[in-house]
């Protein structure tokens, strides 16, 4: 196949994921196209800043840097290894993760910008609903990342051992399957629970869940009250620019980590022993990365609360989980292209040197694509 048509069955496969980014890109350039002619025409000021595009790209970076939170990457990570270990649809997961975060920013935004009681109490760092809510919100991600860094050490132990059995020759494909799908008897305690979770829009609820934290939504919320408190006179919908340029930052770069994701662990399962080492190196890697994140979280939440754990633990609830979350990611890029790099040079002991990692992306999505990629 040459590499037009190669690139050419990658679109296609991938068509969901270009159609989400092209609307993500053309919503983007609207927003602000509406900010810089039609709003910034009224001469709405904030202090001494013109309401436009210098505040809408603001709140555009604001959601670009949360989506590179170590919980999203953690979240949309997990969730496309089990989603393909099942045959389902991954590459829109982290969209619509991302899509029920910001729906927390959106709809505060929308009641800040409306002028709802119930906002200013959000946005207000002594209210009691906040606080709730702030470390509920806290205490469901934190609780789930960790949940799932123990399910993946468990599996990486038995993944690692089914590693040595395989380069000694000793494959069993049914025994990776079945060491793959069962987390161990947690996993069998919650499969009730994680098997409604069935499409890429499932993950829309873990995404409102994870909102709840409010601190994104505290930082899009206090620009509209800015907005809103320098001049009565900006409209709601023109407020509402913000929480959507913020929606779209983030929603753009999950969407394109799930997608990235997916198409690393698609090339991982073309061949038996590549699975292995790449399940071995990633689960390690998520692992790791969700117990930090969950743990940080978890001491953040507790640590106003109790203070044994403050005491105790005081350089967790230090951790830049935004600095985290941009060195999870930049792990996993580093892992996949060290897998690429190392199957093509050495190939493995059960396929001929040299074709290891022909067209990896592209054959591994035509063998994992299917009809159902549509349902996303």
């Amino acid at each position: 196949m040459s590499r037009a048509d190669a690139a050419l069955e990658f679109v296609r496969t991938h068509r969901s994921t270009f159609a989400l980014v092209s609307g993500i890109v053309l919503t983007t350039a609207g927003a602000l196209a509406v900010l810089a002619y039609v709003v910034s025409a009224h001469r709405f000021s904030v202090g001494t800043q013109v309401f436009g595009t210098g505040l809408g790209v603001t709140a555009y970076m604001l959601g670009v840097r949360h989506a590179f939170d170590a919980d999203h990457i953690a979240a949309i990570d997990n969730t496309t290894r089990r989603f393909l270990a099942e045959g389902r649809p991954s590459t829109t997961l982290g969209f619509w993760f991302a899509l029920g975060h910001s729906s927390v920013v959106v709809v505060l935004s929308l009641l800040t910008a409306l002028g709802a009681r119930l906002a200013t109490r959000l946005t207000d760092d002594s209210s009691t609903v906040r606080l709730v809510l702030s470390v509920l919100g806290t205490s469901v991600s934190g609780t789930f990342l960790c949940v799932v860094g123990v399910l993946n050490l468990i599996a990486l132990v038995r993944i690692a051992a089914l590693y040595r059995s395989a380069r000694r020759g000793d494959h069993d494909e049914e025994r990776l399957s079945r060491t793959l799908d069962d987390r161990g008897l947690l996993s069998r305690l919650l499969r009730r629970l994680t098997a409604s979770t069935t499409r890429p829009w499932h993950m829309f609820p873990l995404g409102l869940l994870f909102g709840l934290g409010f601190d994104t939504a505290t930082e899009v919320s206090l620009l509209v009250l800015a907005g809103a408190g320098a001049t009565s006179g900006v409209p709601w919908y023109a407020l509402m620019l913000l929480p959507l340029l913020f929606t779209c930052g983030m929603s753009l770069f999950d969407t394109l980590d799930g997608a990235f994701m997916s198409a690393a662990y698609q090339w991982a399962f073309v061949h038996p022993l590549r699975r292995i080492h790449y399940n071995l190196t990633t689960t390690g890697l998520s692992a790791v990365a969700a117990l930090m994140v969950g743990a940080a979280e978890l001491a953040t939440a507790l640590s106003s609360r109790i203070p044994t754990v403050d005491r105790a633990l005081p350089w967790l609830a230090d951790i830049d989980l935004n600095a985290v979350g941009y060195l999870i990611g930049g792990l996993f890029l580093v892992a996949w292209i060290f897998s690429a790099l190392y199957w093509k040079v050495a190939g493995s002991p059960g396929e001929p040197h040299g074709t290891a990692s022909r067209t990896p992306v592209a054959t591994a999505t035509r063998v994992a694509a299917s009809p159902a990629e549509q349902d996303a």
